[in-house]
């Protein structure tokens, strides 16, 4: 069983049913469900605002890269178009942090897969909507573990003041328990 944190995020389109239809397509391994917040986007291209949400999600069978697969067939979903770096998306799903069911944390360092999330710890559209779900999150940064909460405080302040909570909402789907489930 592994434990990932996904960071999702849209500026084009229906930003919100884009969104939704993350949740919708990870189905019953959705464990939580952030808020959504809205930021300017990040990393220098003219573009619209983002919907940002962070989900919490569990699979017996994924690993880190089985997380960064379902991210990828999130956004082909979405019809994501991946012309310009940091620009505009109609879906983008990030792999944040993941976990094996003891607690073990899953670490890549390769082209394809960085885990943790490299800049995570720079971008308060990720940490904020984290904290939301889980207020004791925790994310290692050079090599130690430290406290989201800490990792946001010390950005810098229109960092923070630049993700905004929105009054929208993302829904978990409740799905039937399986037959001789407990």
């Amino acid at each position: 069983m592994t434990t990932a944190v996904l960071s999702v995020g849209s500026n084009l389109g229906d930003r919100l049913a884009l969104l939704q239809s993350a949740v919708d397509g990870l189905g019953s391994a959705v464990r939580a469900v952030s808020a959504v917040y809205e930021t300017e986007a990040w990393g220098g291209v003219e573009q619209g605002p983002f919907l940002n949400a962070v989900l919490i999600v569990e699979d017996p069978a994924a690993d880190g890269r089985g997380w960064l697969r379902r991210a990828h067939q999130l956004e082909q979903a979405a019809e994501r178009v991946r012309e310009q770096r940091w620009g505009p998306r109609t879906l983008d799903v990030d792999v944040i942090d993941c976990h094996e069911s003891d607690g073990v944390e899953l670490l890549s360092d390769d082209a394809e897969l960085t885990l943790p999330h490299p800049r995570a710890h720079l971008r308060a559209f990720v940490l904020a909507p984290w904290l939301s779900v889980d207020p004791d999150a925790r994310l290692t940064v050079a090599g130690r573990r430290r406290p989201v909460a800490e990792l946001l405080e010390e950005l810098a302040a229109d960092e923070r003041d630049g993700v905004r909570r929105t009054d929208l909402e993302l829904h978990r789907r409740e799905w039937p328990a399986r037959v001789g489930s407990c």
